[in-house]
Protein backbone atom coordinates (compact mmCIF):
# COMPACT_ATOMS: atom_id res chain seq x y z
CA UNK A 1 0.00 0.00 0.00
CA UNK A 2 2.14 2.94 1.23
CA UNK A 3 5.72 2.74 0.07
CA UNK A 4 7.26 6.23 0.32
CA UNK A 5 7.06 8.97 2.91
CA UNK A 6 4.45 11.07 1.01
CA UNK A 7 2.25 8.01 0.62
CA UNK A 8 2.63 7.15 4.32
CA UNK A 9 1.64 10.68 5.31
CA UNK A 10 -1.27 10.68 2.88
CA UNK A 11 -2.63 7.38 4.21
CA UNK A 12 -2.24 8.57 7.82
CA UNK A 13 -4.16 11.76 6.98
CA UNK A 14 -6.89 9.78 5.22
CA UNK A 15 -7.25 7.54 8.25
CA UNK A 16 -7.32 10.63 10.46
CA UNK A 17 -10.16 12.14 8.39
CA UNK A 18 -12.10 8.90 8.88
CA UNK A 19 -11.77 9.36 12.66
CA UNK A 20 -14.42 12.09 12.82
CA UNK A 21 -18.17 11.98 13.29
CA UNK A 22 -20.16 15.21 12.90
CA UNK A 23 -16.92 17.22 12.82
CA UNK A 24 -15.61 15.82 16.11
CA UNK A 25 -12.98 13.20 16.82
CA UNK A 26 -14.83 9.99 17.65
CA UNK A 27 -13.36 7.30 19.89
CA UNK A 28 -15.47 4.71 18.03
CA UNK A 29 -14.07 5.86 14.68
CA UNK A 30 -10.51 5.83 16.05
CA UNK A 31 -11.07 2.27 17.29
CA UNK A 32 -12.34 1.35 13.82
CA UNK A 33 -9.27 2.85 12.16
CA UNK A 34 -6.96 0.96 14.51
CA UNK A 35 -8.85 -2.29 13.89
CA UNK A 36 -8.51 -1.72 10.14
CA UNK A 37 -4.75 -1.18 10.40
CA UNK A 38 -4.40 -4.28 12.57
CA UNK A 39 -6.41 -6.40 10.14
CA UNK A 40 -5.06 -5.01 6.84
CA UNK A 41 -1.37 -4.84 7.87
CA UNK A 42 -0.49 -2.08 5.38
CA UNK A 43 3.16 -1.63 4.43
CA UNK A 44 4.92 0.69 6.88
CA UNK A 45 2.10 0.27 9.41
CA UNK A 46 4.27 1.53 12.27
CA UNK A 47 5.19 4.73 10.43
CA UNK A 48 1.54 5.27 9.47
CA UNK A 49 0.43 4.77 13.07
CA UNK A 50 3.07 7.18 14.40
CA UNK A 51 1.86 9.94 12.08
CA UNK A 52 -1.77 9.07 12.84
CA UNK A 53 -1.07 9.19 16.60
CA UNK A 54 0.54 12.63 16.24
CA UNK A 55 -2.50 13.91 14.32
CA UNK A 56 -4.91 12.53 16.93
CA UNK A 57 -2.86 13.92 19.84
CA UNK A 58 -2.79 17.36 18.21
CA UNK A 59 -6.56 17.27 17.74
CA UNK A 60 -7.17 16.18 21.34
CA UNK A 61 -4.88 18.97 22.62
CA UNK A 62 -7.13 21.50 20.88
CA UNK A 63 -9.88 20.62 23.37
CA UNK A 64 -7.85 20.83 26.58
CA UNK A 65 -6.66 24.12 28.05
CA UNK A 66 -3.81 23.88 30.56
CA UNK A 67 -4.21 26.70 33.07
CA UNK A 68 -0.91 27.42 34.79
CA UNK A 69 -1.27 29.37 38.02
CA UNK A 70 1.03 30.61 40.77
CA UNK A 71 -1.52 30.56 43.58
CA UNK A 72 -4.85 28.93 44.21
CA UNK A 73 -7.38 28.90 41.36
CA UNK A 74 -11.03 28.07 41.96
CA UNK A 75 -13.19 25.66 40.01
CA UNK A 76 -15.39 28.64 39.13
CA UNK A 77 -12.47 30.38 37.41
CA UNK A 78 -11.55 27.19 35.55
CA UNK A 79 -15.17 26.73 34.42
CA UNK A 80 -15.28 30.36 33.28
CA UNK A 81 -12.08 29.92 31.26
CA UNK A 82 -13.44 26.71 29.73
CA UNK A 83 -16.66 28.46 28.75
CA UNK A 84 -14.89 31.43 27.20
CA UNK A 85 -12.52 29.21 25.22
CA UNK A 86 -15.37 26.95 24.08
CA UNK A 87 -17.08 30.02 22.63
CA UNK A 88 -13.87 31.35 21.08
CA UNK A 89 -12.91 28.05 19.42
CA UNK A 90 -16.47 26.88 18.66
CA UNK A 91 -15.89 23.49 20.26
CA UNK A 92 -16.02 22.03 23.78
CA UNK A 93 -12.92 22.88 25.81
CA UNK A 94 -12.00 21.46 29.20
CA UNK A 95 -9.43 22.87 31.61
CA UNK A 96 -6.63 21.31 33.60
CA UNK A 97 -4.97 23.28 36.41
CA UNK A 98 -1.19 23.16 36.78
CA UNK A 99 0.72 24.95 39.53
CA UNK A 100 3.66 27.08 38.34
CA UNK A 101 5.19 29.26 41.09
CA UNK A 102 7.56 30.83 38.52
CA UNK A 103 4.64 32.88 37.20
CA UNK A 104 4.82 34.96 40.43
CA UNK A 105 1.11 35.89 40.07
CA UNK A 106 -1.59 35.53 37.43
CA UNK A 107 -2.36 32.86 34.85
CA UNK A 108 -1.00 31.37 31.64
CA UNK A 109 -3.44 29.39 29.51
CA UNK A 110 -2.24 27.01 26.78
CA UNK A 111 -4.61 25.40 24.32
CA UNK A 112 -3.08 23.64 21.35
CA UNK A 113 -0.41 26.02 20.03
CA UNK A 114 -2.08 29.13 21.49
CA UNK A 115 -0.87 30.76 24.70
CA UNK A 116 -2.75 33.43 26.64
CA UNK A 117 -0.46 35.15 29.11
CA UNK A 118 -1.59 37.27 32.05
CA UNK A 119 1.10 36.56 34.60
CA UNK A 120 3.59 38.86 36.28
CA UNK A 121 6.44 36.76 34.89
CA UNK A 122 5.04 37.21 31.36
CA UNK A 123 4.72 40.95 31.82
CA UNK A 124 8.29 41.19 33.14
CA UNK A 125 9.55 39.17 30.17
CA UNK A 126 7.68 41.46 27.77
CA UNK A 127 9.18 44.55 29.45
CA UNK A 128 12.64 43.03 29.31
CA UNK A 129 12.27 42.23 25.61
CA UNK A 130 11.03 45.77 24.87
CA UNK A 131 14.12 47.41 26.34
Amino acid sequence: MATGKPQIQQLARQLFKLSFTDGRLSSEQVAGVLAYVEKAHPANALAILKIYQRLVATEVAKGVAVVEHSGPVSETVLASIAGALSQRYHRPVTTTAKSNPALIAGLRVRIGDDVYESSVAGQLAALSAAT
